[in-house]
């Protein structure tokens, strides 16, 4: 160790004999000049230990952790499969024999070292295994969202030298085919789902690499695993590429293990074998990965796979059939809860419509109780979960009585319907949510939370734990990791956000210019977002430098506030995007909510219900978009024209204050091309896609 930091290549792995506690030097590496960044293949970086707290917590690698788990649950369960209508169980001892099985079988299909497998299929069971059997081989584990198409896939495949390619199903296969003699690297396509074509050569089923697999001594793969450095690459998770082609993220085992086993520092109280966490986010994005793959496997949480459609209206079944214990949803999610709970109260009696005001009043009073008593205590260095002052609100009025009773009466029948009843952790990521949207959950009884974080930190660097957040808050810094403010005078902001720790990636593969304009020479990451954080260590975020908005007269704004503020007068509104980039006023474009395609997930002209009866109550016969577009409906726009002046009340100066509108023709979706993964606009895709409409607000 030197000044406390890790600067060889360590090795922790569990040996057939129990778990090697040496650290184990590999072979003699020349560490670049900033030896906390590596882009190449087969590079080592420091990493950054601390000498107490969890970021002194002593490395471990990824087939390490797994090995660590099995040898103290082997016969739990590990993943969860419906299949047939039955829930089919994967065991501990299992999984790791599975990934032992496929990992020997990609060795003998090619697979070199820091080479790649890409993964391109839904939350499976295969792609759990498919991840660790590249990682544990050798290579490097990359996802491949499911939406991309063939030239994205091709990117992803070329730049991460694959050498296999694990498909679902023949969709996605053929994705892979069509480009497959432009892919230099690539041996073999194993495809896991549906009836295999293996008469095309290089394609193989499933259970051919089982077969395959099982055949294979241990000698190889055992000399393998021992060489394995946790701080060198074992995952790549590709950016978005709204700005440029995706840069593929090098996160070491490190990067991983860490963030995970950080998470689980602040979350306390995950309980091994009996918690239950339901994977349906893309595991392609970062934030998936980190807590649906290595934070169950740290603590060993069982794992349930929802649907393919989940996102399509599915999870709420799942979400019944397995009442998991944690839930991670992106705001899209909580968004479209929201839309249904909202309906269901819209068309209660007037008397139920007056008990459940009376209720979420009563939870509404007891959450806030509580939080004021935990960042009180915090403050006060008292115990967070017991407060003179939050005992004194809490029976002063009146709510422990009254709570419960709303609890017994309204709430535990919500939560059961939502799938939600044994749910102990209700959180949000990968984009913000509304402060009204989690009031609104927070009035029924569910405490939603935030976490922050990026792909380039390996996932979260914030995490709130109820009681201790703030509606407007975007979580509470893990401990472990370092925060400061890039031009900001004060220590606690506003600036940009900049990150420095631990789960700080590599760098980006191949590509050194890029990697170090986003590290600087002083190891801090800068996000691009700016924030603050207040005493209690809960960050605010308040803007992205890339996305503010410099008017023509020289203020920057920030979009997102703007838009959920006009969300929030406009309930009916699906997306709204902020214009205004150099220009001499504010804009913004809307889209109505729509009813979706179930196939395929793409909105249709056709209205959602409670939109259309929206639109019916203003006076108007429209059940399409298209007609309120074609005919600039007027009381349509009269209503929205009403509710952009109300959300003009919360402008804090003239300029921020939006002066012309347009409804688009059609709401947005992936398939679409305006929203990412996990659901959050692409502006660059929307500007281009409405650049007519846009130019419009600006004539003379």
């Amino acid at each position: 160790m030197e000044n406390g930091e890790e600067i060889v290549k360590v090795n922790k792995m569990q040996m057939p004999n129990g778990i090697n506690q040496e650290y184990l030097k590999g072979p003699d590496q020349i560490i670049p000049a900033n030896d906390y960044i590596s882009c190449v293949p087969g590079g080592y970086v420091k990493l950054r230990m601390q000498a107490r707290g969890p970021a002194a917590e002593p490395p471990i690698s990824v087939p390490g952790l797994l090995s660590r788990t099995t040898a103290r649950y082997p016969d739990a369960t590990a993943l969860a499969t419906k299949r047939n209508g039955q829930w089919q169980k994967l065991t501990y001892k299992q999984y790791q024999e599975r990934v032992r099985t496929i990992a020997k079988a990609f060795l003998k299909l090619g697979l070199e070292r820091y080479h790649s497998v890409c993964i391109l299929g839904f939350n499976s069971e295969e792609w759990y295994i498919a991840d660790l059997a590249a990682i544990h081989a050798g290579g490097y584990a990359a996802g491949i969202y499911t939406t991309n198409s063939p030239e994205a896939c091709y990117h992803c495949l070329e730049t991460s030298r694959a050498n296999i390619c694990a498909v679902q199903d023949k969709k996605q296969l053929d994705k892979i085919l069509s480009i497959r003699s432009r892919l230099k690297h690539l041996k073999a396509i194993v495809q896991w789902e549906g009836p295999v074509d293996t008469s095309v050569p290089g394609v193989y089923s499933w259970e051919q690499i089982m077969e395959i697999g099982a055949k294979e001594p241990d000698t190889e793969l055992d000399n393998i695993l021992k060489t394995i450095g946790v701080n060198e690459c074992c995952t790549l998770v590709y950016t978005s590429g709204t700005v440029g082609p995706p840069k593929a993220v090098m996160l070491s085992h490190d990067n991983l293990t860490w963030d995970a086993f950080s998470i689980s520092e602040r979350v306390r109280d995950l309980k091994p074998t009996v918690d239950r966490l339901i994977s349906f986010l893309p595991l392609s994005h970062v934030a998936a990965q980190v807590v649906d793959m290595y934070t169950t496997l740290t603590n060993a949480v069982p794992v349930y796979f929802a649907q393919p459609d989940a996102l399509k209206g599915s999870l709420i079944e799942t979400l019944k059939e397995v009442r998991p214990t944690r839930f991670l949803g992106v705001p899209r999610v909580w968004e479209k809860m929201h839309e249904k709970l909202m309906a269901v109260g819209a068309s209660s009696g007037s008397i139920r419509r007056c008990i459940v005001s009376w209720a979420k009043d009563k939870s509404t009073k007891h959450h806030e109780a509580r939080i004021n008593g935990a960042l009180s205590a915090e403050m006060t260095g008292l115990p967070i979960d017991f407060t003179t002052l939050e005992m004194l609100r809490y029976w002063q009025d009146g709510s422990s009585c009254g709570y419960k009773m709303a609890r017994s009466l309204i709430f535990s029948k919500v939560r059961d319907q939502l799938g939600l009843d044994q749910c102990e952790t209700f959180v949000t990521a990968a984009a913000p949510l509304s402060p009204d949207i989690k009031k609104f959950f927070m009035s029924l009884d569910i405490p939603i939370v935030d976490a922050f974080g990026m792909s380039e930190a390996a996932g979260a660097h914030t995490l709130s734990i109820y009681p201790k957040f703030k509606l407007d808050s975007s979580g509470e810094l893990l401990e472990g990791t370092e925060t400061k403010f890039g031009g900001s005078v004060s220590p606690n902001g506003p600036g940009e956000i900049m990150i420095r720790g631990r789960h700080v990636f590599m760098g980006y593969l191949n590509d050194e210019e890029k990697t170090r304009a986003t590290i600087d020479e002083e190891g801090w990451l800068h996000s691009g977002d700016v924030g603050r954080v207040d005493s209690n260590n809960l960050l605010y975020i308040t803007g992205r430098i890339k996305e503010l908005l410099i008017t023509a007269g020289g203020e920057n704004i920030a979009p997102v506030l703007i838009e959920q503020t006009v969300q929030a007068e406009l309930l009916h509104v699906g997306y709204a995007v902020l214009i205004g980039d150099r220009r001499k006023f504010l804009s913004i474009l809307l889209t109505l909510k729509a009813k979706v395609n179930p196939e395929t997930g793409d909105p249709l002209d056709e209205l959602e219900t409670e939109t259309r009866k929206w639109v019916a109550s203003l006076g108007s016969n429209a059940k399409t978009i298209s007609e309120i577009v074609k005919t600039k409906d007027p009381a349509v726009h009269k209503a929205i024209e009403e509710g952009i002046a109300r959300a003009n009340k919360h402008a804090i100066s003239n300029a921020q204050k939006i002066q012309k509108f347009a409804i688009l023709p059609a709401d947005f979706s992936m398939n679409t091309g305006e929203l990412g993964p996990t659901l959050k606009i692409k502006r660059n895709v929307v500007y281009e896609k409405y650049k007519d409409v846009i130019e419009e607000f600006y004539k003379e």
